[in-house]
């Protein structure tokens, strides 16, 4: 079965008021959290053959610091994408482990709705920035709501970053 790594962003900075909100980087935590996940999903054995990432500087900057060896796919409509377009993008997946980075809410909002049954993590439902879900998913084409189960989920925080 093929695996979704499903990931917000690390944690933005908001110390420009100037920037738009596309074009805010990764703070100093959210730099420390990008390159810990990273170490985590390789440690963990969760490494991606496919990555489709949003457009935002913010997630560009969360999949460089993962410093995986692997070309991002950037896509424009991911950026503050609901579950509707998460999910289409997921379908034209072709990878066995497709890592999605993305924006909340809907990123959070896909993860619960993907999944037959959620974790015990008491921080799931927050979906907080740097929030990894790893689970099985049917074929790509075939995937809809309810059908995922989860492998594993971490946040930054359960990493001491």
């Amino acid at each position: 079965m093929p695996k979704l790594i499903l990931m917000r962003h690390a944690k933005s900075g908001w110390g420009d008021p100037t920037l738009p909100d596309h074009d805010r980087p990764l703070n100093a935590r959210g730099v420390t959290s990008a390159s810990a996940l990273g170490d985590w999903l390789r440690a963990q054995g969760h490494l991606p053959d496919q990555a489709l990432v949003s457009s935002a500087l913010r997630t560009q900057r969360t999949f460089a610091g993962l410093a995986l060896d692997l070309e991002p796919e950037r896509h424009a409509r991911l950026y503050g994408a609901g579950s509707s377009v998460l999910l289409s993008s997921l379908r034209a997946a072709r990878g066995k482990a497709v890592l999605l980075i993305a924006h909340n809410p809907g990123i959070g909002e896909f993860a619960e709705r993907i999944l037959s049954k959620m974790p015990g993590h008491q921080h799931f439902l927050d979906y907080p920035t740097g929030a990894t879900l790893v689970a099985e998913v049917p074929d790509w084409p075939d995937l809809d709501f309810g059908q995922a189960r989860v492998l594993d989920f971490v946040t930054p925080h359960d990493l001491k970053t």
